[in-house]
């Protein structure tokens, strides 16, 4: 398994899932057994190689008997230890870990490092970067309510995984250990979803509103649509754009089984795609989860420290530009731009929302943070951006930034005289009801429409 994941030709949950299909003879105890080694192996592939050049024997063979012992524990690898290599554990459990450069010690290559070590509480978030996240679990709020689920985990076979709310998201239970969620039944129905609690709070910050046109604009898996879609409660319509065919058709069973019918998938060729056009100043509410380094999600993913390149950072960064800009042609004036990412790295987050504010003078920034702290009871951010972290909060790492769409004068002029015609109206019904008051008689108060709505009995 280590052989083939260690040519990073393609991502490690894929080959993983690719080789165990290929090995059907292997139980379900083997078959955990070998991910947790693996996954485990990819968090301190730096350490281990460092302590297998005092080995013997193939290298792939030294760096599994160090990822079993860690997760199997030593007693159980003797049976199949030679002498050689029972001698070189013993030495290896000898080393201090804190006696290795950071970089080593906690597995990361240099320039990433580098990078880390420039933010603040560097070690905290780097350690907490190297541990095996909990498995967190959202509701889908069209046919389940969390506290309800929560307590039936809690009291039934479940109870094993310790399920418990999570501290923000009041959609989320958090579950230890690796449950097969997805052989759960109120999984196959629709009423759960795999989702990380960070993910789960972007939905909090788009904040759509029933019957809104919505756009995810890099929907995915659709994770992030299938919440959006059930906060509208399936009105309004929500596209879901992606460039890759691929994902949006392994999105569509979740979406089926979710129960929503206003999500409208869309494969786009690019951010400069026809369709996006159409769009143009439509949209009250447009979410950019925009592609990245994926440095926040380590924890779930620890080979993307080895797959990543500084040159290619660079490239993303360009191509994280272009697809805001061009997402934002598609919200409305006062409409709501969320950019997002699951990175750590200030130039794939904060300076990509300088540069967007410098180049959209349409557009002005939203206090993110402050926007999410009134909605989650004990979070605290600093702001104006969000930036979670699993060192503080528990979360894999995720950047949010909100804009808003200045309004035309043209349409801030409607609103004003929509606004001076539901005063007038209101004056009116409360003037007749004075009168009517007065006379001792009953006064019928009549409905005064929209502005630009028929009157009330008319077609």
């Amino acid at each position: 398994m280590l052989g083939e994941i260690l040519q990073w030709a393609w991502p490690a949950d894929a080959t993983l899932s690719r080789w165990l299909r290929a090995h059907r003879e292997l139980g379900s105890r083997d078959r955990a057994e070998v991910a947790e080694a693996v996954f485990d192996v990819l968090r301190n592939l730096r350490r281990y190689r460092q302590f297998g050049e005092s080995g013997v024997g193939p290298a792939s063979r030294r760096l599994a008997v160090l990822g079993l012992a860690a997760t199997l524990g030593r007693a159980e690898l003797e049976p199949g230890l030679a002498p050689a290599e029972a001698d070189w554990l013993d030495h290896v459990a000898n080393i201090d870990p804190g006696s290795l450069p950071r970089a080593v010690r906690e597995s990361l290559p240099d320039w990433l490092d580098e990078r880390l070590g420039g933010l603040e509480d560097a070690d905290a978030l780097i350690e907490a970067l190297n541990q095996q996240a909990p498995l967190d679990i959202r509701v889908n709020p069209m046919k389940a309510d969390r506290d309800e689920v929560l307590a039936a985990m809690q009291n039934g076979p479940e109870s094993r995984y310790l399920p418990q709310a999570s501290a923000y998201s009041p959609w989320g239970i958090r579950l230890q250990g690796r449950p097969a969620v997805n052989r759960w039944p109120l999984f196959e129905s629709g009423g759960i979803e795999v989702q990380d609690e960070g993910s789960q709070l972007l939905a909090l910050l788009v904040a759509p509103r029933r019957g809104e046109m919505v756009i995810d604009f890099c929907a995915g898996a659709g994770g992030k649509t299938l919440l959006l879609g059930a906060l509208m409660r399936s009105t309004g319509r929500l596209y879901a754009f992606d460039v890759s065919a691929a994902r949006l058709t392994r999105a569509k069973p979740r979406f089926a089984r979710s129960g929503l019918s206003n999500v409208v998938p869309v494969v786009i060729d690019g951010e400069n795609d026809t369709r996006v056009k159409r769009l143009a100043g439509k949209a009250q509410r447009v979410l950019v989860d925009a592609p990245c380094s994926g440095i926040g999600t380590l924890r779930r993913n620890p080979d993307l420290k080895w797959r990543q390149h500084p040159d290619a950072l660079a490239e993303l960064c360009t191509l994280q530009s272009r697809i805001l800009s061009s997402a934002a042609r598609c919200v409305a004036p006062g409409g709501r731009l969320v950019y997002a990412t699951c990175s750590l790295l200030p130039e794939e987050n904060e300076a990509q929302a300088e540069i967007f504010l410098a180049s959209h003078p349409d557009f002005e920034r939203v206090d993110a943070a402050a926007l999410l702290t009134a909605r989650c009871d004990g979070l605290i951010l600093a702001g104006p951006y969000v930036q979670l972290r699993p060192d503080v909060h528990g979360t894999d790492g995720f950047f949010a930034a909100v804009f808003e769409r200045r309004k035309t004068p043209a349409r801030a002029a409607e609103e004003e005289a929509e606004a001076v015609v539901k005063a007038a109206a209101a004056l009116d019904a409360g003037e007749a009801s004075a009168v009517g008051e007065e006379a001792g008689e009953e006064v019928e108060k009549v409905q005064v429409p929209e502005a630009g709505q028929p009157p009330a009995g008319k077609d």
